[in-house]
């Protein structure tokens, strides 16, 4: 993001939720096929990265970065495609660890575990112990991510509680199953930003999203700089969240 005319720290989201969407679009506008897309999103996903590392040192927001990667219904796609999408999370996850390092940001993944190859796997754990000390924002990486696959996943939890007896039914709150979600801990979202000008969620953090600000946007992911992310941070600056009130 530009230096002059900054946006004022306050005004910058907590934390950041994108849905990087058109690199198959963007590839074959050129001739090419999807995987060429992916691979230069890939080089946007580092770029998008950085620059929210960078905010975050120099004005403490945004704190968290969530980005949309692999969804539980992308295991339809052509098997080929699948095994190259795998194939690149490890290599980014690999060739990244240092920028990740150098930025001090700390690697999470959000998605169930169960299906996921070994060295996706390995990859996944090697990054996350590696930055678990890091202090700065902190990047999710949704793979095999599915929000309604999440609360599922939640409410078994808290099933489980309830059988056991530590837990009586009159006493779930949100905040237990908020507890029970991939993203525990972290802020909710406060700004969603989709590309390649899609109109919906796609079953992404749809508990987490119910008072978050949406940004569409028509341009393809391998084609958003920064100068689109500052975009997006602009006019969620000039909005007025009142959470449902007056």
């Amino acid at each position: 993001m530009s230096e002059d005319n900054s946006i004022p720290p306050e005004r910058l989201p907590r934390h950041i939720a994108i849905i990087m969407d058109g690199n198959g679009r963007w590839a074959c506008q050129r001739g090419q096929p999807r995987i060429f897309g992916h691979q230069h999103g890939a080089e946007t996903v580092r770029k998008i990265v950085t620059a929210c590392a960078r905010m975050h040192r120099g004005h403490g927001n945004p704190t968290h970065l969530t980005l949309y990667s692999f969804s539980t219904e992308n295991w339809k796609r052509p098997a080929d495609e699948v095994a190259f999408l795998m194939q690149m999370y490890v290599h980014y996850l690999e060739k990244e660890l240092p920028t990740l390092m150098e930025n001090n940001i700390r690697f999470h993944q959000i998605g169930r575990l169960e299906g996921l190859p070994e060295p996706v796997l390995e990859a996944m754990r090697f990054a996350q112990e590696s930055t678990g000390g890091n202090t700065g924002i902190t990047l999710n990486l949704a793979v095999n991510y599915g929000s309604r696959a999440e609360m599922v996943d939640s409410v078994r939890s808290i099933a489980q509680a309830v059988k056991n007896g530590s837990v009586a039914p009159g006493e779930i709150t949100e905040e237990m199953i908020s507890g029970g979600l991939y993203t525990a801990g972290q802020p909710d979202p406060d700004l969603l930003i989709r590309t390649a000008g899609e109109m919906r969620l796609s079953n992404f953090l749809l508990w987490q999203l119910s008072y978050a600000e949406l940004y569409v946007t028509p341009t393809l992911w391998p084609d958003f700089g920064e100068k689109d992310l500052e975009l997006a941070l602009r006019s969620y600056a000039g909005r007025d969240r009142r959470f449902g009130a007056l």
